[in-house]
């Protein structure tokens, strides 16, 4: 803990001095090309107010993911297999437990939940005893689970223990986005990044309502390709540990875990028609991985950083959009597992325009999540579930 200390005493003195020599710099610019003191006092309440704490609401057993329920409520997934609701006292008895259907050897476990618009079906990313990805559905019915409805939507062997991805989210269009990683060992021994014939190392697009056990939406970018698979989305990503939709625009942010030297944040616009290649495994993040070439059609990441501090493993996060923090407005916030630090980025047109140490550290952040008022919790796999609060 106190080399995190030190970590973050560090970056906060360098954004200190580049806080300084732009302030030098701006002394001797004419008027026309410094802030007015209106913005200059809006940019300084705006710094002042982003200054967050964490409070721990909960603790769970090694909590994995979750999800904003139905009467706005934040449903919490722990991996052995169990989901819990949290309340004003905590986390609630397990409304599911299907911890003998899976495992949690390798990074295997309850990976994600979600739910759909109107909060008529619950759905869950797990792998099974031998390791195969499997999403299933429940029926939900006055904010309860109908266990007699389950049926499974989607399966995914797993050649290995790791790398399995597992998040999912509803998109903005209706549809169910679920994130594949591919498929593990190290350094995608069998190219499954750049395969468009696997759902591995993938993000998938599928209208689990439309059909059994669901139907491919029209409009994939895939679907005429006879070589590619017609549930993809996006493909090139090697573990993508976590993703959200900013519930303000409908951006797509993914933060995908890079091999052992780059760690990266992908993001498409809401208006994407799809197809994105993000690299992997030709690249990780902007550099070539192992002698590969750089894909023609490569989206380069709107974020990077290399494992030279503490960061090791991103976990991607969320925009927020709550009225807490009014300071962290439109910011995505994101962490790393190794690190726990949460950090900030704002991003305008798919580039990135301020990065911020929010000088919080969340232990072994694994996940995020964003209730139905915006707010943001942070999951540590050690078991805090903590909401981020002005400090």
């Amino acid at each position: 803990m106190n080399v995190r200390t030190r970590s973050s005493t560090i970056i906060g003195t360098a954004c200190l001095v580049a806080s300084l020599a732009l302030a030098t710099a701006s002394a001797g610019e004419p008027d026309g090309l410094r802030d007015s003191p209106e913005q200059a006092a809006e940019q300084a309440a705006v710094h002042a107010a982003a200054q967050v704490t964490l409070k721990e609401v909960a603790t769970a057993k090694n909590p994995s993911a979750g999800a904003a329920g139905p009467g706005n409520t934040v449903w919490i997934a722990e991996r052995a297999g169990t989901v819990r609701v949290l309340g004003d006292q905590g986390l609630g008895e397990p409304v599911l437990d299907i911890s003998g259907e899976t495992t949690t050897d390798g990074e295997r476990g309850l990976l994600g939940i979600a739910f759909d618009q109107d909060f008529s079906h619950f759905y869950l990313s797990f792998t099974d005893r031998e390791g195969t990805s499997t999403v299933d559905e429940f029926a939900v019915k006055d904010g309860k689970l109908q266990p007699d409805t389950r049926r499974t939507v989607l399966t995914q062997t797993q050649p290995y223990a790791n790398h399995n991805g597992g998040d999912i989210k509803f998109g903005p269009d209706g549809y169910l986005y679920i994130a594949l990683g591919d498929g593990g060992s190290g350094g995608d021994p069998h190219g499954n990044g750049q395969n468009l014939d696997t759902l591995l190392g993938k993000l998938l697009r599928i209208d689990p309502s439309g059909g059994d056990p669901y139907a491919v939406p029209a409009d994939n970018p895939f679907v005429d390709d006879p070589k590619a698979k017609d549930e993809i989305w996006a493909y090139g990503l090697r573990n993508p540990w976590k993703f959200s939709f900013d519930s303000g625009t409908g951006d797509l942010l993914i933060g995908d875990v890079g091999q052992s030297a780059w760690e990266e944040i992908d993001w498409a616009p809401a208006d994407s028609k799809g197809g994105e290649n993000y690299g992997w495994s030709a690249m990780e993040g902007n550099h070539p991985f192992r002698g590969g070439t750089e894909p023609a059609n490569h989206v380069p990441p709107v974020h990077e950083y290399d494992r030279n501090g503490l960061g090791c493993s991103v976990t991607g996060g969320f925009v927020y959009r709550g009225d807490k923090v009014p300071g962290l407005q439109g910011q995505y916030v994101f962490s790393d597992y190794c690190d726990g630090t949460l950090r900030s980025l704002q991003i305008e047109n798919g580039k990135v325009t301020g990065e911020h140490d929010l000088g919080v550290n969340g232990g072994e952040v694994v996940s995020f999540v964003q209730g139905g008022n915006g707010e943001l919790y942070v999951l540590d796999l050690g078991g805090s579930v903590s909401r981020i609060d002005p400090a």
